[in-house]
């Protein structure tokens, strides 16, 4: 942090069941399926905008359509696809780029 001259610790929540969270919060769901999507960077609008990332081997049908109806908005993270820990920090990346452009 010291060396980045960043010296905002990100924070990091515990682990929280999947139906749980989709019930308690709204946000975008970034998945491989196809579909219409935007990109991150059009529909992020606050600082503390979930994105949720599937797993390794995506999100089941069954939770992508529950996240949806939850209010969930369906974003693409490009044409490639992207490790789960790849694509978390991609996505933190678009996002703090839009807040600091």
């Amino acid at each position: 942090m010291k060396q980045s001259k960043r010296l905002n610790l990100p924070k990091l929540n515990e682990l929280t069941a999947f139906n749980d969270f989709i019930a308690d919060n709204t946000g975008l769901i970034a998945h491989c399926e196809q579909g219409k999507k935007q990109s991150v960077s059009s529909l992020i609008e606050a600082t503390n905008c979930p994105i949720i990332i599937g797993p390794e081997g995506d999100f089941t049908t069954v939770e992508i359509e529950s996240a949806l109806k939850r209010g969930f908005k369906p974003v693409t993270l490009g044409n490639t696809r992207l490790r789960t820990e790849t694509a978390g920090l991609y996505a933190c990346m678009l996002a703090k780029h839009k807040f600091e452009s």
